[in-house]
């Protein structure tokens, strides 16, 4: 159990790798430009930064970059119509959503 938070782990491995959140601890150090992470799977997405690896990205999925949806008020393209509708917003001033 954390002593700060009082949050309970199964393991000891993941209330060590939790702690890590009050301590501000950051084992995982970048060689190339000295940056340092929390969680090893932050420093391993960092990596990509100066390897170039973009391992999620398909072009199928992603329509290969086109962006066939155009703003005709300013001209931005994007390449999904949601994206384009929430855009939209920006030039009628519409506030969908209540705080």
């Amino acid at each position: 159990k954390c002593e700060e938070c009082g949050k309970s782990f199964r393991r000891n491995k993941e209330l060590v790798t939790h702690q890590r959140l009050h301590t501000g601890r950051l084992p995982f150090q970048c060689g190339h430009c000295g940056k340092s992470f929390s969680w090893s799977s932050h420093f391993d997405r960092h990596q990509r930064v100066h390897t170039g690896e973009k391992p999620y990205q398909c072009p199928d999925l992603h329509g290969g970059g086109e962006k066939p949806y155009r703003c005709g008020d300013c001209g931005k393209s994007f390449s999904w119509s949601s994206h384009w509708e929430r855009h939209q917003r920006i030039h009628t001033g519409e506030r969908p959503y209540q705080c």
